[in-house]
């Protein structure tokens, strides 16, 4: 039994699992949110543009029945809250994210160095060689 505790206590404590429970949480929020806003105001604004006497901005295709009406403000409010759920999310989740591990991420003993860096290195090295030699055959000395 202590096992499974301790098995569950790891998979419960890792990173991954703390992270998605925070997403989803913020997820839910801001969902009910934009949904809140989209139909206190994106949803009347759609509708009048349908006209006085019709079910919002959308067309019949058959008879006076709902099931025949095509809502095209129903879609159009759902695409909006998904464009303005994915930016919140974008701004207040992944972006800070991102910035947080380029700040505090460890570089990998296996990633070269950038290019500049290896240069500088190689400057360095060419300059202790010809300092022990007692030689200064680069570019700029006198037996050039």
């Amino acid at each position: 039994m202590a096992g499974i505790v301790a098995g569950f206590k790891e998979f419960v404590l890792r990173g991954n699992v703390v992270d998605l429970a925070v997403a989803v949480v913020m997820g839910t929020a801001v969902t009910q949110l934009v949904t809140a806003f989209t139909a206190s105001f994106i949803n009347p604004l759609l509708a009048s543009i349908g006209g006085a006497d019709a079910n919002g901005w959308g067309f019949q295709i058959t008879g006076d029945s709902k099931e025949t009406f095509v809502d095209v403000g129903a879609f159009i409010t759902a695409l909006i809250n998904f464009v303005i759920i994915a930016a919140v999310l974008y701004l207040v989740l992944v972006m800070p994210m991102n910035k947080f591990r380029e700040k505090f991420a460890k570089p990998s003993d296996d990633a070269p160095p950038p290019e500049d860096i290896a240069l500088l290195r190689d400057i360095r090295d060419e300059l202790r060689k010809n300092r022990e030699g007692g030689t200064s055959a680069g570019p700029g000395s006198a037996s050039d």
